[in-house]
């Protein structure tokens, strides 16, 4: 199966709705990854077709249990899960947080080339940054533990807003340090088209 086809095929299973044409600028995120991987090393995942399932189809799994519109994915990385999110859904803004310079440098170059104009990249650490306006949703893959998570970000998220943290399997220890005046709101079980390991997407509020 070629890589458009287990794409398109993830994408079914996962209930989304995404266009030919976003379909495609899917694509060409995991060429460009592919591409600076060689020099940046931006993931230690080098076979396209896991990539698919792995970045891809696990980033997308969360598209369907989010509601908000403004969104900040700390610890970008590689862009992941930002990237694949604002192209899922171009009415949401989403802000790609990584303090590494390499990695920043490939965010905003992906930004330009894949014309993704509901995104912002910034080179800072989250401890420190003070945007004008802070996040609907704040979420991260690898950032760090849940409570660090939470403790490093809280002052960039608005009252009503909420935590999503993509984690393995079910993450009890951490959800029971959560810091003071914040609470666990769900935990969501994803199923990632082939990828078989337990993926769960973790719910924080105030």
């Amino acid at each position: 199966m070629n890589l458009a086809s287990e794409l398109q095929q993830g994408i079914t299973a996962l209930k989304l709705k995404i266009s030919p044409r976003d379909r495609q600028r899917l694509l060409d995120y995991l060429a460009l990854l592919q591409k600076w991987n060689k020099v940046y090393n931006l993931t230690a995942m080098r076979e396209p077709e896991k990539m698919v399932s792995h970045h891809l189809l696990d980033s997308l799994a969360v598209v369907p249990h989010i509601t908000a519109h403004h969104i900040l994915d700390v610890g970008s990385g590689a862009g992941l899960p930002g990237i694949p999110m604002a192209i899922a859904r171009g009415e949401w803004r989403v802000t790609l947080l990584d303090s590494n310079h390499k990695k920043a440098a490939f965010l905003k170059q992906a930004a330009i080339e894949l014309k993704l104009t509901n995104v912002n990249v910034c080179c800072e650490r989250v401890e420190v940054w003070q945007p004008e306006q802070k996040f609907d949703l704040i979420i991260s893959r690898a950032f760090s533990d849940l409570p660090e998570f939470v403790a490093l970000s809280k002052h960039l998220l608005t009252e009503s807003g909420r935590f999503a943290a993509m984690k393995g399997i079910y993450p009890h220890e951490e959800i029971a340090q959560l810091p003071d005046g914040y609470h666990l709101e769900r935990v969501i079980p994803l199923k990632i088209p082939g990828h078989k390991v337990q993926r769960h997407l973790v719910m924080v509020k105030a």
